[in-house]
């Protein structure tokens, strides 16, 4: 993931890169000890015009040193931005105890630190200092003795364009300070990603120089618009179901009570979920959902915790390199809870039982349920685009356009020979007698013979095998379906050769008239005779395919029918929970794709790779196998497998205004395609076949490795099948993905790497890994997450509320990087990760969710971690999380 050039196209970075700052102190003494002291800095910025002081940042802690070289930097915030007259206050403080600096702030510097000294600088004097940087004694609480100096230096993340510091004067308005270069791929649309959080640090790699590194947090507003969009096609897709139960017309008592029963199943989904999206559209000013908040029913379709986290690496000679991760809550039903099991638990269950209800309804399988759905879609998409491209036709036909009716006839012979083929099923065909045989005054020879209780109800269900299921009926005409589709066909022939007839007519006469003459003739030829011919034969076809689609119609929603009666209530009750967990998982990949679109528009390989093949979705599970937690498992399999079902699409947005560059959802549950608008110069560097609207497919990919101590129970007295099928069958998958990209690309379209390990190599050691039978074998996200980004694939971590283990997890994923690709020093692999877990956006994100800044864990649970995603000592304990 490296990136170079510069884009005009997009809107100015985040004022948090306004102003970097590192810190170092030399000389200190620690009050009445001959101690060296537990160092940290605390910094505050006092606004010149309000004239009142805010702390905002804190240092790491650097222990048992009077010359402390701080890693963490301070960063600006955008409420505080800096301008030449910004006065910051740095004090210096000595810890006494060790890690207690994840305490409240207020209390750690009165109670647990003794204070050592002061300093005040202006920004203005930072910057026309020699090299911007200042060094200055640090003032004792009596404001006389020196307790030593400290050095503050202005860091620079990548090339920077310098500051004229000249023309800074104090007979000028306060400019505020910007750090005019920005990497460009850090530029993200303002109308999805929001309220940025950044951390600055400095990190010293192995052959002694420092590299810069910037985490940046932020939230994105799709936690709310994508379940907002998701539940009102929800709620359209079923009124229309509902609508379409009641055009079935009149049928017999008992199929007629099974209809009524379904509806008002229908319309107490439709009524609960206008009531969920009639509070979210009450919520303003939020974009993500606290993980305290996950079990709340008014927002049980918004993801938990939804972040996006981008870590920047400057080094000395290399090119700037960008990382980044999507962080969320594992997309589970919390609200209805976890007593019977998940997803997949509950919908094998499901349909064990559901073959055992034949005696009230039709059965059909689950394959054929698809299949209608299928049919259904595919007509409600064909039969709108062979009417506009009939009506295409006749208006080259009347323009007398040659090419014009060449091309409009392709495009309608295409979508017409696909709409005859779709419905060419004998699923339609048997549907439809099934539908006869329910309707009033039906009466077959098996209720004369042998009539029962429930059978000998008039136009009650007779019995049916499951290989046998639908009645026949002498007196229906099994034969007209197969008539009425072929009629479909039999139109549309009847269209190419007219056409065909009319260009050969006309190529004849031109041949016949002299040449002097032809000018003539096409003047005073009347364009309106193609038109009058085509006209009746055009009118016909669309007229036999408005009534194939009545017909089937009516077919396929009697077997929808059939599944939604054979599955109340639960049917009804596995969907809202399946519409639940979908909807928190297409929050997060519409978040993840958006990222990694913008991030990845200058690289003709990436582009090439979305439209020839897609993209890799992986996401990372820390999940254990043991009690809720498996139920949350099983319905974020379901979730994160059921988003094959989407595809993405990338449009020109109508103007560059932020409300025209936010993603849309259209679809239905059985496929949504998400649209991404895009700025119209940036649309225009696109490939064409992105431009003219080729979808974009995702592979989701999903591997899990539980870390806790429930873990270590479920692996030692319990069962971690769930968790070995779901890693080898998502391997599986990416196993197929990697090898049709290596069919339809070249392989040298991918990011470069310094660890030179073959992509096929890592897969071979992934699979060797996922058949091993080895506890807390956490190599397998590792190597899984290696491959995705060597993919250019879309990287997430989550664990129950994306908050404590996924924040191990991400930070650990980071400095890993740093030492593999940035060549970070051993000796600073520690430090680094401490640094992040004590001061970095992940601890700010704990902060966000329970409003204290402690990772949830106790040591007896930490005893159960792999040694690497454990917390430092003091930035854990009891949390409400």
């Amino acid at each position: 993931m490296f990136f170079s050039s510069s884009f005009h196209w997009l809107p100015p970075p985040a004022p948090t890169l306004s102003l970097l700052l590192s810190v170092a102190c030399n000389d200190l003494v620690a009050a009445g000890s001959d101690r060296k002291p537990n160092a940290l800095v605390q910094v505050a910025v006092i606004d010149p015009h309000k004239q009142h002081l805010v702390t905002h940042a804190c240092t790491e802690i650097v222990e048992a040193n009077k010359d402390p070289l701080f890693l963490t930097g301070m960063t600006f915030p955008p409420e505080h931005s800096a301008s030449p007259e910004t006065l910051v206050k740095l004090s210096v403080y000595d810890a006494k105890e060790k890690g207690q600096e994840s305490v409240s702030k207020l209390l750690f510097y009165f109670v647990c630190s003794s204070f050592l000294g002061t300093a005040t600088f202006s920004v203005g004097d930072l910057l026309r200092a020699k090299d911007e940087q200042l060094t200055l004694g640090l003032r004792s609480s009596d404001g006389v003795c020196t307790a030593g100096t400290v050095v503050v230096s202005r860091l620079k993340m990548g090339e920077m364009e310098e500051v004229d510091v000249d023309h800074i004067a104090t007979d000028i308005p306060p400019q505020k300070v910007v750090d005019l270069t920005f990497h460009p791929s850090l530029c993200l649309p303002l109308s999805v990603f929001k309220n940025p959080v950044c951390k600055v640090y400095r990190f010293q790699t192995v052959d002694s120089k420092w590299m810069l590194v910037r985490e940046q947090m932020e939230e994105c507003t799709l936690s709310f618009s994508i379940p907002k969009q998701l539940l009102s096609l929800y709620i359209q897709e079923d009124m229309s179901r509902v609508q379409d139960l009641r055009q079935l017309g009149e049928l017999s008592p008992h199929w007629d009570n099974l209809r009524k029963e379904v509806m008002t199943r229908y319309g107490g989904i439709i009524t609960s979920y206008q009531e969920i999206l009639a509070e979210l559209e009450k919520i303003t000013g939020r974009s993500f959902k606290p993980s305290c908040c996950k079990a709340q029913k008014s927002l049980e379709f918004i993801p938990i915790n939804l972040h996006t986290q981008r870590m920047m690496v400057t080094c000395p000679r290399k090119t700037d390199a960008l990382y980044d991760i999507v962080t969320v809550g594992a997309p589970a039903a919390h609200f209805q809870g976890f007593k019977c099991g998940g997803l997949q638990r509950l919908l094998s269950r499901y349909e064990r039982r559901n073959e055992g209800t034949a005696y009230q309804c039709i059965y059909y399988s689950p394959e054929h349920t698809a299949k209608a759905q299928e049919v259904l879609s595919t007509m409600s998409l064909l039969q709108p685009l062979i009417t506009s491209l009939a009506d295409q036709l006749l208006q080259a036909a009347q323009e007398h356009s040659s090419p014009g009716i060449k091309d409009a006839l392709k495009h309608l012979s295409d979508k017409t020979e696909q709409f005859v083929h779709t419905l060419k099923d004998e699923l339609v065909k048997s549907a439809l007698l099934a539908l006869h045989a329910a309707q009033p005054g039906y009466v077959s020879k098996n209720q004369k013979e042998t009539p029962s209780p429930v059978q000998g109800l008039p136009g009650g269900p007779l019995p049916l095998k499951h290989q046998d299921s639908i009645p026949h009926h002498k007196e229906y005409d099994e034969e007209e379906w197969d008539r009425v589709w072929a009629n479909v066909a039999k139109c549309l022939n009847c269209v190419i050769a007219m056409v065909d007839k009319l260009q050969e007519d006309d190529n004849s006469k031109q041949e016949k008239v002299p040449e002097q003459q032809l000018a003539d003739v096409i003047t005073s030829h009347n364009p309106g005779d193609w038109k009058e011919q085509l006209c009746p034969l055009v009118t016909r076809l669309k007229e036999c395919v408005m009534e194939v689609v009545e017909k089937a119609k009516k077919a396929m929603t009697f077997v929808l029918l059939q599944e939604a009666a054979c599955s109340i209530p639960q049917g009804f009750l596995l969907q809202q929970r399946r519409d639940v967990v979908f909807s928190q998982a297409l929050a997060a990949l519409a978040c993840g794709f958006v990222m990694r679109l913008y991030a990845g528009m200058q690289d003709e390989g990436f582009l090439r790779q979305l439209h020839l093949v897609g993209l890799v979705v992986q996401f990372e599970s820390l999940l254990s196998t043991y009690s809720e937690e498996i139920g949350m498992l099983e319905d974020m399999e379901v979730g994160i497998s059921d988003l094959q079902r989407v595809v993405f699409k990338i449009t020109e947005a109508k103007t560059d205004d932020l409300s025209d560059l936010q993603p849309l959802v259209c679809g239905r549950r059985d496929h949504f395609t998400i649209e991404v608008p895009l700025p119209r110069l940036v649309f225009q560097t696109l490939p064409e076949e992105m431009k003219e609207g080729k979808p974009v497919r995702v592979f989701p990919v999903l591997f899990n490795v539980g870390i806790n101590e429930q873990q270590t129970i479920a692996e030692r007295f319990g069962d971690i099948s769930l968790q070995e099928r779901i890693n080898q069958k998502n391997f599986e998958i990416l196993e197929a993905y990697y090898k049709s990209l290596s069919e339809k690309v070249s392989l040298e379209c991918l990011p470069c790497f310094q660890t030179q390990t073959d992509i096929k190599e890592l897969l071979e050691t992934l699979g060797q890994n996922v058949v091993t039978k080895k506890r807390k074998n956490v190599e397998i996200l590792w190597i899984a997450g290696t491959i995705c980004r060597r993919l250019n694939g879309i990287r997430f971590t989550s664990c129950k509320s994306a908050k404590d283990r996924t924040s191990m997890s991400v930070t650990l994923e980071q400095c890993a990087l740093l030492r593999d690709e940035h060549q970070l020093s051993k000796d600073f692999f520690i430090r680094a990760l401490d640094c992040m877990r004590r001061e970095g956006c992940r601890i700010e994100n704990v902060q966000k969710n329970i409003k204290c800044r402690k990772y949830a864990f106790n040591m007896l649970q930490l005893m159960a971690f792999p040694k690497c995603y454990r917390p430092p000592e003091g930035t854990y304990g009891k949390a409400d999380s």
